[in-house]
């Protein structure tokens, strides 16, 4: 069922807790599979993401009690038992599309009409397909529904490595190869969701060589044994709050967040404190200033990627001119995010443009409208940012998009003074 959100200007007070990573419990639930003995995984994310990656594992022979809490996975690789249902997910596409390749029958992977229409998978079945594996897409247009099959071999393979996920996939499953595995990235992108990945062959003693994103050398052969993992809060889920009170000049307390953490999009807060915003951090708390006078720069948004359709919105409420670049793979995601984001706030006022990487946009005094989601949920959340800080109402439609990383935000917003219906 479709619904619509409601939003009215606010201000904010109080303390707003972040859900834990996505990207975190992805990655935990594909190398609890791929490990010896049982992985206890704990603050994990509720969403629909985590539940395709769950099934997606089992049908490929882990074994996953799920609790409320946590999950516990008795790790084991085998052909799969079925066909694999993606849902929305480009992770579970792309990660278990590569290590399906270290089995010896034929997996099929399908997914919603997104997965099957929006999100390419050449770049994964091109590095497959030169490191021995069967890997091809079922219609023949680069695009879900695939089919491949092992046993994946060693040796060379160069991909477009664009989009971070398939050479994060491929990274992953040429660990287990039966040999070493040299593979060349072109064009590589979104390198911090890369490095997350390399943060756990660090933490879980996988070794590798990684020459600038271009060159990565996997000797292959890993064994590792089943691990105790929490899950850290979300930084791309943190940025949603922090700009809601940022753009209303309220004082928010965002509380759990680790700033060591490997994820990527903590940089956002540097970029941030760049622009003018005022924080205090302390510990795993960080508080939004009142007072932060905002001013507009040239950003480039491959470090953060997810925060392409957030980004716009701060920019309507800084000074002067605001310039995202290096977002082109943002084209490519849930909706086209970067002309979705563009039409939306266009509606509301915004003195905005899109470029074929990223956007442009000058300070401007939103007013309500009438706006849509596409079905994704970092437009969902963005668009509700702006209704917090724009005059008279702005209606959300699709809402319901936002569980796939961050149940609960409307609740929580609401808890801290958002005026949301």
């Amino acid at each position: 069922m479709i619904s619509n959100a409601r939003i009215q200007a606010s201000s904010l007070r109080g303390i707003h807790k972040i859900p834990p990573s996505k990207s975190q419990t992805m990655r935990a639930l594909i190398f609890a599979t791929l490990s010896k003995g049982r992985s206890i995984i704990r603050n994990y994310l509720h969403s629909p993401d985590t539940d395709a990656m769950i099934e997606a594992c089992r049908c490929l022979g882990a074994s996953i009690k799920v609790m409320q809490e946590t999950l516990e996975v008795e790790g084991g690789l085998r052909p799969a038992e079925d066909v694999i249902n993606a849902g929305n997910s480009g992770i579970v596409l792309r990660f278990i599309g590569a290590i399906s390749a270290l089995t010896s029958q034929y997996t099929i992977i399908t997914g919603d009409h997104s997965i099957r229409h929006r999100r390419p998978v050449k770049p994964l079945l091109d590095g497959l397909t030169q490191l021995g594996a069967f890997a091809v897409t079922s219609r023949g247009d680069d695009h879900a529904p695939i089919i491949i099959k092992g046993p994946l071999k060693g040796g060379t393979a160069l991909i477009e490595g664009e989009d971070s996920q398939p050479v994060s996939g491929l990274l992953i499953a040429s660990a287990f190869a039966p040999s070493k595995i040299e593979l060349f990235v072109t064009n590589p992108g979104e390198k911090p969701f890369v490095n997350l990945t390399l943060s756990w062959f660090d933490r879980l003693g996988i070794p590798y060589e990684n020459e600038n994103f271009e060159k990565y050398l996997i000797p292959g052969g890993a064994e590792i044994e089943g691990f105790d993992y929490r899950v850290p809060a979300d930084w791309s889920s943190a940025s949603y709050p922090i700009a809601a009170a940022l753009i209303t000049n309220s004082e928010l307390t965002i509380e759990g967040v680790d700033f060591t953490d490997a994820q990527g999009d903590k940089e956002l807060i540097t970029l941030l404190q760049e622009m003018g915003a005022q924080f205090h951090i302390e510990d795993q708390t960080l508080t939004v200033l009142q007072g932060s006078r905002l001013k507009g720069q040239k950003i480039d948004v491959s470090r953060f990627i997810d925060a392409i359709t957030l980004l716009p919105v701060i920019g309507c409420f800084a000074e002067g001119r605001t310039e995202i670049t290096g977002g082109a793979i943002a084209r490519l995601k849930e909706c086209d995010r970067i002309r979705s984001i563009v039409s939306e706030l266009k509606k509301m006022g915004a003195k905005i443009e899109e470029t074929p990487d990223g956007i442009i946009v000058e300070r401007s005094d939103l007013h309500g409208a009438s706006t849509e989601s596409y079905a994704d949920h970092r437009m969902a959340m963005s668009l509700t940012v702006a209704g917090l800080g724009a005059t008279g109402e702005t209606i959300v439609s699709g809402v319901e998009t936002v569980a796939k990383s961050f149940p609960g935000f409307f609740d929580q917003l609401r808890e801290v003074g958002a005026n949301i219906e």
